[in-house]
């Protein structure tokens, strides 16, 4: 019987490994639940979309702008990021995305549509945050309001100062209770292949991928768990 984990690849191709550290974002949950680990938290998709301030009133922007976060929510608001090309990125606002990989307002999956429709913990936020969720849909739709919540800081910038511009997915971690996890969750299972399995179910920030304390947190756990 081998000790290692072997993946199979739709190319053919085999790796064998004794231990796997996975991070899988927006699948982390789905992942986990295959290996024979927890279900929970479940991972609800929301896309940031953001706008473009245009090279010609990029000098309103010297600096990194950002509000004071609502503590209730994970999500910053609105801020204003200059970025190494000398481009500035405007938002992002956060909606519900009907489709794991949903960059596109109108990307849709019917089974990543279904799996959060029909989980109770997402009901349960909704409910509690309609008119928030309402407010983000509505400014999703309307380059007017996206701008409006942009003068709150630079009231000179106007909706012929941006263009519409990328937009991400958040991997968004979501509790059976319907409370957003705002920490790092690590996850193992039992047997021959789960026990070797550590899963990384939570990572809060895209920009902590490059964190070295962060990756030293996660080296420090597999070790704790593999006992290597």
């Amino acid at each position: 019987l081998s000790l290692d984990v072997v993946f199979c690849f739709p190319q053919g191709e085999e790796v064998s490994c004794g231990h796997i550290v996975t991070c899988a974002g927006l699948h982390s949950d789905r992942l986990s639940a295959i290996s024979g680990c927890s279900p929970e938290p479940r991972i609800v998709p929301f896309r940031g979309d953001y706008l473009l301030l245009k090279p010609e009133k990029s000098y309103l922007v010297k600096g990194n702008i950002y509000p004071v976060p609502n503590p209730r929510f994970p999500f910053l608001g609105v801020h204003f990021t200059p970025r190494m090309d000398g481009s500035v990125w405007l938002g992002p606002n956060a909606v519900l995305a009907f489709k794991r990989e949903g960059y596109k307002l109108l990307d849709f999956s019917p089974g990543d549509f279904l799996d959060a429709v029909t989980y109770s913990g997402l009901w349960k936020l909704v409910l509690r945050n309609v008119s928030y969720g309402l407010g983000e849909l509505y400014r999703a739709f309307s380059l007017s309001a996206q701008v409006r919540q942009l003068q709150k800081f630079i009231p000179e910038v106007t909706t012929n100062d941006v263009l519409r511009g990328p937009s991400g997915v958040r991997a968004q971690a979501l509790d059976s209770e319907g409370n957003l996890v705002d920490d790092f969750v690590f996850d193992g299972g039992s047997g021959a292949v789960g026990s070797r399995i550590l899963h990384v179910r939570n990572a809060p920030s895209p920009a902590a991928t490059s964190s070295l304390a962060i990756a030293a947190a996660i080296a420090a756990e597999a070790q704790r768990r593999f006992q290597l």
